[in-house]
């Protein structure tokens, strides 16, 4: 399989803290691959070197084979790379068709003349509207989003970020703060996005990881640890005294 993205000896530094020792990480085209790892070991420091929110103190990050370590996160973003937070950073005042209809005008280079005539934007409007109803939100398209449901906030979340149209789409705990059974939902959504979309997430509900990961790779102390199937992963001894069986986040 051809790695769609690839870390190359990936460092951050906070000081005295050596938060990510140069971790060497790929990603296959149309995976679907957990990061997990217990309280500090660097998971949401090593996404956010891949997709330009920190700066990496040593180490390169390619995209498709492309090098990109010094370019910002929107820019990353307009190759192909989309992500979601721990906390959702959606606008609470627009609905939740205006929200996906924000990224889709920002993707096709019409950010600043949003707010124009309806009858002027009904292919990104028909585009919204196919994205919410594979979303299972097809519903809520004219309820604000403030007053969204928590758990439908992140997959609404999710639904913006697809707007872009990613090759490679990154979830930090999509989750999170959400009851078990709105968790499966939303993973059972990611579970039915297209291959053309690959996904890495971090998720600390080892049930859930196991359930729907294809590879997992674990984090400790900044470093790698182990990668492998979810069958090797949960026969690792290293992995279950370091992690497993214990709560934690990044």
């Amino acid at each position: 399989m051809t790695a769609v993205l690839r870390t190359d000896r990936v460092s951050r530094r906070f000081g005295a803290l050596q938060a990510v020792r140069e971790v060497s990480f790929a990603l296959e085209a149309g995976a679907r691959h957990a990061l997990i790892g217990p309280n500090g070991a660097g998971k949401t420091t090593l996404v956010n070197l891949i997709t330009g929110v920190l700066t990496p103190s040593g180490g390169d990050v390619f995209l498709e084979g492309e090098r990109v370590t010094s370019l910002s996160s929107h820019l990353r973003a307009r190759r192909g790379m989309a992500r979601t937070f721990q906390i959702t950073t959606l606008f609470p005042n627009l609905t939740v068709l205006e929200a996906v209809l924000v990224a889709l005008c920002e993707r096709n280079g019409l950010g600043a003349s949003f707010w124009i005539p309806v009858a002027r934007r009904i292919r990104e409007i028909e585009e919204a509207h196919r994205i919410l109803s594979d979303l299972h939100l097809a519903g809520d398209a004219g309820t604000l989003v403030r007053v969204l449901p928590y758990g439908k906030q992140r997959v609404l979340e999710i639904a913006v970020a697809l707007a872009t149209r990613p090759r490679v789409l990154l979830l930090d705990e999509p989750a999170a703060g959400i009851p078990g059974s709105q968790s499966a939902e939303i993973f059972s959504v990611l579970a039915g996005l297209p291959r053309e979309v690959t996904i890495l997430f971090i998720e600390h509900d080892m049930n859930l990881v196991f359930r729907f990961a294809e590879r997992i790779t674990v984090l400790a102390s900044g470093s790698i640890l182990a990668e492998g199937t979810a069958k090797e992963i949960a026969g690792d001894a290293r992995v279950r005294e370091v992690y497993l069986g214990e709560g934690g986040d990044a």
